[in-house]
């Protein structure tokens, strides 16, 4: 970060706030309103967002639309008058049925932006959705220049929501802007910049690393960094809710835990409703934010993108909501996970294969 070009930034966790201050921003654009997003349904929340990108479109501002074909189940008709007054609505692969289906559209845009005037931008985990208002997100609002490198991987994404075939090299990159990166990541059963990024920040720990995810499904070298950071010393805390929305998930995750255990990696369950945040924070000097679950699926199937910076300020942001969240938390217990019932123990071992879907 340079003097010239301060950063400020605004952290979200609870969304009722997050939505009203995206659609003051909304209103308040000039120039243009760049949104790419996993999850646009059409509920109410999904109407308000149209309805003020419709009304700004009226007034000449460009509004631009990169919505997941699989996730977003608002179909071009709920944007019509949006369409008419020269908003432009893409889809991200659009689902076309065939005999290799599953191969092709498991790859989706799994990121969540929203980019106003080359001044504010939104970053993180919520989609824009009813029925997570009340989940515990975490999201940035940034005003500064970082909006403009923000930009480019937008434009990068429009410019493949329909292509099979691209240039991964120009698509899976990292943005370097002063004391921040901007980790681009595509899918890839080799390159994972996501995941190799954070395989080097845990590697590199040496006093503490906390984790916030909806779903812990890391793969056998992850869990090896985290496992080695806590034998030579390191504090590990893995803060993911008690019962998420993919319930699949919850059960598979949980063979890990007495390994973890045992190597003093603790984990805390977060239980009034579903924890969505998709946050590390190491020596309190590091964060890392944005749309990328710790899990197979993230790290090889998914188009993601994490913000990665040392800002005191977002630290400091991201502590005070980390605390916060802990204070809703139970621990892990040893026992209770020992004595978990026979059929649960059978049902881990039946989706092992499946993991990377997950």
């Amino acid at each position: 970060m340079t003097a010239q070009n301060p950063q400020e930034f605004i952290f979200f966790d609870d969304n009722f706030k997050l939505f009203n201050s995206m659609l003051r921003d909304i209103e308040n654009a000039k120039r243009y309103i760049f949104l790419e997003m996993y999850k646009f349904p059409n509920d109410t929340i999904g109407e308000r967002f149209r309805d003020a990108l419709t009304r700004k479109a009226k007034e000449g501002v460009k509004v631009r639309l990169l919505l997941d074909s699989w996730a977003s189940t608002a179909t071009l008709p709920f944007f019509t008058e949006l369409i008419k007054n020269h908003g432009e609505v893409r889809y991200f692969k659009k689902i076309k049925y065939s005999f290799d289906s599953f191969t092709k559209h498991h790859r989706r845009n799994h990121r969540k932006l929203l980019l106003i005037d080359d001044k504010i931008s939104y970053i993180g985990s919520a989609n824009l959705t009813a029925y997570s208002l009340s989940w515990r997100e975490g999201i940035l609002r940034i005003n500064g220049d970082l909006t403009l490198i923000l930009k480019k991987t937008f434009y990068n994404s429009r410019r493949i929501f329909n292509k099979l075939i691209y240039n991964k090299k120009t698509h899976a990159r990292t943005y370097t802007h002063g004391d921040y990166k901007i980790v681009c990541d595509v899918p890839s059963l080799k390159k994972q910049r996501i995941k190799k990024k954070f395989e080097t920040l845990i590697k590199e720990a040496k006093k503490e690393i906390v984790i916030e995810t909806p779903y812990f499904l890391p793969g056998f070298y992850l869990r090896k960094c985290l496992i080695d950071a806590s034998n030579r010393g390191v504090s590990v805390k893995i803060i993911t809710p008690l019962n998420s929305d993919v319930s699949v998930v919850d059960i598979l995750r949980s063979q890990y835990f007495g390994h973890f255990y045992k190597s003093n990696v603790k984990f805390l369950f977060y239980k009034p409703y579903n924890l969505h945040a998709k946050i590390m924070v190491i020596d309190n000097e590091t964060f890392a934010l944005g749309s990328a679950n710790f899990d197979y699926r993230s790290f090889r199937y998914m188009h993601e993108i994490m913000l990665i910076g040392k800002n005191p300020q977002v630290i400091e942001l991201l502590k005070n909501h980390i605390d916060k969240t802990i204070e809703s938390c139970e621990p892990f217990n040893y026992e209770k996970w020992k004595n978990r019932p026979v059929f649960h123990k059978i049902l881990e071992r039946l989706l092992v294969p499946f993991r990377h879907l997950l």
